[in-house]
């Protein structure tokens, strides 16, 4: 009997309890694997998440390795940070390093489940970097960007303290070819996207934007024309033709630009002063920005500013975005100012100096057919003095220079040109045609010359 009482007594372990047993043991060791990972986050992130990347990487570009250390994760925040990450072509022909970069907002369980293609894994994303510097060995340019934010939430783009630098000094650069070669250099203060689709984008549809604001902007191109240009070499391009050759669509309603300055200048002699034309307080406005847009398509620029320190000029262009033709139209004006401020470029291009004169107003019209450009110039002067100056030396002290002089004061050189009695005046005829080196922006100061020098004589 007591037997069978024992036997009844017996715990029955049925299917549902053992169950249950198994689910509270794993419960307890998820509770426990939680415990850990909130009281030791970055063990598991930098033993899990930052091998894995780096493995990941290494197999698909081959290439390059990468190296991130103080990998950081706040569970409160959902926040991922690194101290520092370290990408690197394993030639040496790339490398960027990426200081203080966090991301914040990722839908982490979404992503485990296998959705990494899905878009609403990265709604709130948010990405802020400190510091950002690129070198690119091949072109022996670098970039370095400031504080940089990309916020999926506010579909925008901030950069800070932007700029595209040479590696080396313009000596170093320009003695690396044999060839003539344009260095330059861009820097602002800020560049703020505005309107990006993000969840678009990283579906692999196109890349649009609402607007790019850049403030406080500095550019400064450098040609040495000391040196021979390349031979059969390829022409620089217009702005349509690199919008048109780009692979994906990307658009850009506005671009707006405050406070600009750009330096353009042209070295013809190797330890001299170069010729120098310069822009300041620039304002602009470029809309219409696309690639592969429709055969009629163009983009307006409409800019203001200050013309060698002295004149205020404006300036209205249309240029053809569809393709590879050289064509745009141009036109504008400048106000009064003393045209000696011109030495700077007519000096070492000219072999010339402005030693008096006032520009009251000038204005311009030009159109661009296939690389001919043709229009007019309007400007009302008086008072204009020029010499003519040693290459070598910079004086107007030299026989020769004595008479060259002489022959643009009393032959060549039209020293007013004022609208008489019946409002006649000279009105330059603007002929040039495009050399194979000409860039886009020095073909358009050259094109504007032309017509400038049949008014005045030169």
């Amino acid at each position: 009997m007591e037997r069978e009482l024992g036997a009844a007594n017996k715990p029955k372990f049925s299917g549902r309890r053992i169950l249950g047993i198994a689910s509270l043991a794993i419960g307890v060791v998820v509770l426990a694997c939680v415990v850990v990972f909130l009281s030791f986050p970055d063990a598991f992130v930098q033993r899990f998440v930052e091998e894995r990347v780096t493995r990941r990487l290494a197999a698909a570009y081959p290439g390059y390795s990468i190296r991130i250390s103080g990998m950081h994760f706040n569970i409160v925040e959902n926040r991922l940070a690194c101290d520092t990450v370290m990408l690197r072509q394993n030639d040496s022909s790339f490398s960027c390093s990426v200081a203080s970069l966090s991301v914040s907002g990722i839908h982490w369980l979404g992503l485990l489940r296998g959705g990494s293609s899905d878009p609403g894994n990265f709604a709130g994303t948010v990405l802020e970097a400190g510091r950002i510097d690129m070198a690119f060995q091949p072109s022996g340019y670098g970039l370095r960007c400031g504080p940089l934010r990309v916020s999926v939430p506010d579909s925008e783009i901030v950069a800070e303290s932007l700029e595209m630098h040479p590696l080396e000094n313009d000596e170093q650069f320009f003695a690396g070819s044999r060839f003539r070669k344009t260095r330059f250099g861009i820097a602002a203060h800020q560049c703020r996207i505005q309107g990006v689709p993000f969840a678009g984008v990283l579906r692999g549809e196109n890349i649009l934007a609402r607007s790019l604001r850049c403030q406080d902007v500095s550019a400064d191109v450098l040609i040495n024309k000391d040196k021979p240009s390349v031979e059969n070499a390829r022409r620089p391009r217009m702005p349509g033709e690199i919008l048109s050759s780009m692979k994906d669509t990307v658009g850009l309603d506005s671009l707006i630009i405050t406070d600009c300055r750009l330096k353009y200048s042209e070295r013809f002699v190797r330890g001299r002063n170069p010729a120098t034309l310069t822009f300041d307080r620039v304002q602009l406005l470029v809309t219409g920005i696309a690639s592969h847009a429709g055969p009629d398509a163009e983009a307006d620029i409409q800019a203001r500013g200050t013309f060698m320190g002295g004149g205020t000029i404006t300036m209205a262009m249309s240029i053809p975005i569809s393709g590879p033709q050289f064509s745009f139209g141009y036109s504008g004006s400048l106000s009064g100012m003393d045209l000696s401020r011109l030495n700077p470029w007519i000096g070492p291009s000219d072999q010339t100096r402005i030693k008096s004169g006032m520009l009251g107003s000038a204005s311009f019209d030009i159109a661009v057919n296939a690389g001919s450009a043709t229009g007019h110039v309007r400007a009302v002067y008086r008072d204009l003095v020029v010499a003519s100056i040693s290459a070598r030396t910079g004086s107007e002290n030299g026989l020769v220079e004595r008479f060259s002089s002489w022959v643009a004061k009393n032959v060549k050189i039209r020293g007013t040109n004022t609208p008489d009695k019946a409002g006649a005046m000279k009105v330059g005829t603007v002929k040039y045609s495009r050399k194979k080196d000409d860039p886009f922006f020095g073909f358009t100061w050259f094109a504007l010359r032309s017509g400038v020098g049949d008014v005045v004589g030169f």
